[in-house]
């Protein structure tokens, strides 16, 4: 007698769970972590970034002032780097990510280009120094972890526009866009 398995087509979260719940607070709580950096160092409002520092408006680069700051085994790495694509690279991911986050779509696309720019922003810390507050898992290992989780549980079906973005035309055959 043989069986045949299939792979479950459900979330592993049931849409009404606590669980569920939970998981779609923190997916619109990290899209505001992706999303206030685009938002502030493109318009300058005063936070960590004044408003003669905007990009947008100053044409001051978001990203030059980090990169060339940067210490360790690649800084020289992260400063050839900056310039106007690093700036337009950073700030386009940062604000895509945030936004599919709060909006619960893309997710996919949001785990493979939040999980990169979390990888870079985390070798760009080179948390391996001396002093260092943990060597290994930061801030950004667990964001990198977190929206990947986000992915996979489909954390948009809820508050968020995940299922009818998944049901719509654009997405039918694109299972990567989910």
């Amino acid at each position: 007698m043989t069986s045949t398995k299939t792979a479950p087509t459900a979330p592993a979260t049931a849409a009404g769970s606590a669980a569920a719940r939970m998981l779609a607070l923190c997916r619109i709580l990290l899209g505001f972590v992706f999303l206030w950096p685009a938002l502030d160092k493109s318009f300058g409002l005063g936070y960590a970034t004044s408003p003669d520092s905007a990009w947008l408006t100053t044409g001051s680069s978001p990203t030059a002032g980090y990169l060339g700051h940067v210490e360790g085994p690649l800084a020289g790495f992260f400063g050839a780097i900056a310039g106007p694509v690093s700036d337009v690279l950073f700030i386009a991911g940062m604000l895509g990510t945030g936004v599919a986050l709060l909006l619960g779509i893309g997710l996919r696309v949001a785990a493979v280009s939040g999980t990169l720019l979390m990888t870079m922003l985390w070798l760009s810390a080179w948390t391996f120094a001396p002093g260092s507050n943990n060597p290994l898992v930061d801030t950004h290992v667990i964001y990198a972890a977190l929206v990947i989780t986000l992915a996979v549980t489909r954390a948009g079906d809820v508050w968020g526009l995940g299922r009818a973005w998944a049901a719509s035309g654009v997405v039918s055959g694109r299972a990567w866009l989910r």
